[in-house]
């Protein structure tokens, strides 16, 4: 371990790929099930069925998916950016910008968190299920709020590390590399 490595820092950003990898997993899976289910819907006159509640499924795994990519992204510098005048910029801009953005994402983010914990909440107690499948639509909600806290985590580190307070993990590299 060197030693700007933190055991925080790298528990973060670990966890984060581990999600990345699970939402990876989440979409290959749906993908098949989506290819068996047309299938399904194509073999009707041979007996065959789709897969019962297939969109249902599909729309509360896609939803994990996202959250599961979006910290790993996030610390990767993955996310789409513009910048056509960003060289022309100055370095104290360049580094304002960047810590505002960084801000402004963190508290989108924990905006977005808490109000699915509150959306998750309400559905618990109103008992709201899927039409097909009968599933209650707060276990999409709840599947999804580990990642989201996670991304809370990443995307705060994140700031931290913008704001010099934090380091990266030895070797890591961003998706970009610099601006």
């Amino acid at each position: 371990m060197n030693d700007r490595d933190s055991l925080p820092t790298r528990l973060v950003y670990g966890t984060s790929r581990l999600a990345a990898w699970l939402g990876g997993l989440v979409l290959c899976a749906l993908a098949g099930m989506s290819v068996i289910s047309i299938a399904g819907r194509a073999g009707t006159s041979i007996g065959l069925a789709p897969v019962p509640g297939d969109f249902e499924l599909v729309e509360a795994g896609t939803a994990l998916a996202v959250f599961a990519f979006l910290p790993w992204c996030h610390l990767k510098r993955g996310h789409a950016m513009v910048d056509m005048f960003w060289g022309s910029f100055p370095p104290l801009m360049k580094r304002f910008i960047n810590i505002l953005t960084e801000l402004i994402t963190l508290v989108i983010w924990v905006l977005l968190t808490w109000r699915m914990g509150v959306a998750m909440l309400d559905y618990r107690s109103n008992g709201e299920a899927t039409f097909i499948l009968g599933m209650p639509v707060w276990w999409g909600y709840a599947v999804c709020m580990p990642p989201a806290i996670l991304g809370c985590i990443a995307y705060a580190l994140r700031l931290l590390e913008t704001l010099g307070l934090a380091r990266t993990p030895a070797g890591f590299e961003n998706a970009t590399g610099e601006h």
